[in-house]
């Protein structure tokens, strides 16, 4: 995965082929002109130069890219949840989300190896460091990243250099909420219709999805009696999250589609009645029932899940329809176009 695969260069260039009025509307108007007024050109159609699709289908694995992306908002809400839990006396809560952690932030690199199909690759994006790329930024960022949840688990484990367990505890937390959202910014920096035009959002539903993920993790597997901070976190986070992916679906318009449409469509509803029934489950429940707190945990690691990988397929969909792609670039030159224009001379007195 890198950003050469699919950038913004050249995009606002890019010219379709045909007239952008889609088929469905061009005949709604001709219907309206009179009732059984025959066609006489066939419907216009969307489409590109010689049937080719104006951006490049992303290349990126489904299983490892949207499984990276959720495990490190699964690792960055459990950085969270440890120091809070280690504060606060919560040694059982702490240590799972320690491991939550550390065992997220594991798995999400070796997703990212995998599809970049070679470690060298990803080590090579460490060469350099390129504040403007998100890319780069966050290489770094999980480079340093991953250590400090190693150290906190080994502290944790064998008792010992307690004050050097707790200083990378604290770091892994100062580093958990960027770790969370930075594949928000990442994915949002790129030309995908249904993934740039959310950059405002994107971060913050993200960030919600890694809390209800470690949240959910911790539910699950901490004793009920501790997780007092966990069911708090669910709540906020599903709160977050919901909302957040609600708001980002009105402002976007036309490139919000490929989110109510197919696959995506049935994996983000999904998401939503998991992390919503979660949470209801956390908060009804879950401090005073141990199996209601599995079943809130799962409910909520599942739902994380959902959405990052309908996420993911909307991106996919939306690269592959020219609308999306070429409809929001006219309205931008419309806008610019209508800007431009001197204002209209004011009314004789």
């Amino acid at each position: 995965m890198s950003e050469s695969d699919v950038t913004r260069d050249g995009v606002e260039g890019a010219r379709p082929g045909r007239d952008a009025l889609t088929g469905d509307r061009a005949g709604r108007r001709r219907r309206r002109r009179g009732r059984g007024e025959r066609a006489m050109v066939p419907d216009a159609e969307f489409s590109s130069y010689y049937g080719k699709p104006i951006l490049n289908k992303p290349t990126w694995k489904a299983l490892d890219i949207a499984g990276y992306l959720y495990l490190g908002g699964l690792a960055g809400g459990s950085s969270l949840l440890a120091a809070g839990a280690h504060v606060t006396g919560r040694p059982a809560l702490a240590r799972t989300a320690k491991f939550g952690a550390a065992g997220g932030v594991s798995l999400s690199l070796a997703a990212l190896v995998h599809d970049l199909g070679r470690p060298s690759r990803f080590l090579n994006m460490l060469r350099v460091f390129k504040p403007t790329s998100p890319m780069s930024v966050g290489s770094w960022l999980l480079a340093g990243y991953a250590p400090l949840t190693m150290a906190a688990v080994a502290a944790d484990v064998t008792g010992r250099y307690r004050l050097a367990g707790a200083a990378a505890t604290a770091s892994a937390a100062v580093l958990g909420p960027a770790v969370a959202t930075y594949t928000a910014v990442l994915i949002s920096d790129t030309a995908v219709p249904s993934w740039h035009e959310g950059y405002r959002e994107m971060p913050f539903v993200f960030a919600g999805s890694g809390a209800t993920a470690a949240a959910g993790l911790a539910l699950a597997c901490a004793p009920v009696r501790e997780t007092g901070p966990a069911r708090r976190t669910a709540i906020l986070g599903a709160v977050l999250e919901l909302g957040s992916f609600r708001t980002m679906k009105r402002r976007m318009g036309l490139t919000a589609e490929p989110f109510e449409k197919g696959r995506p469509h049935r994996l983000l509803r999904t998401a939503e009645a998991l992390t919503a029934g979660g949470a209801v489950l956390a908060a009804l429940g879950a401090g005073r029932s141990r199996p209601v707190s599995v079943v809130a945990g799962a409910a909520l690691l599942a739902g994380s899940a959902a959405l990052r990988f309908g996420v993911f397929h909307a991106g996919v969909a939306s690269a592959e329809d020219p609308r999306y792609t070429v409809m929001p670039q006219r309205e931008r030159l419309e806008a610019r176009r209508r800007a431009a224009l001197p204002d209209s001379a004011p009314p004789a007195s």
